[in-house]
C-alpha cells in the first residue's frame, strides 16, 4: 500500500512540477511550489 501511496504522491509532484515552469503568473507559481515542496518530501520519505 505505501507503494500505491508513494507512486500518486510522485505523479502529483510530477504536474505540481510541470504547473509550475508552464505557468506565466508568479502567484500561480508559488502556489505550485508550496504544493510541490511538502508532496517533495513525502516522495523522500521526510517527515
Amino acid at each position: 500500500m505505501k507503494i500505491v501511496y508513494l507512486a500518486i504522491a510522485a505523479f502529483v509532484l510530477a504536474m505540481s512540477v510541470w504547473n509550475l515552469w508552464r505557468e506565466k503568473d508568479w502567484k500561480k507559481q508559488i502556489a505550485a511550489a508550496m504544493v510541490a515542496l511538502p508532496l517533495l518530501m513525502r516522495v523522500l520519505l521526510i517527515k
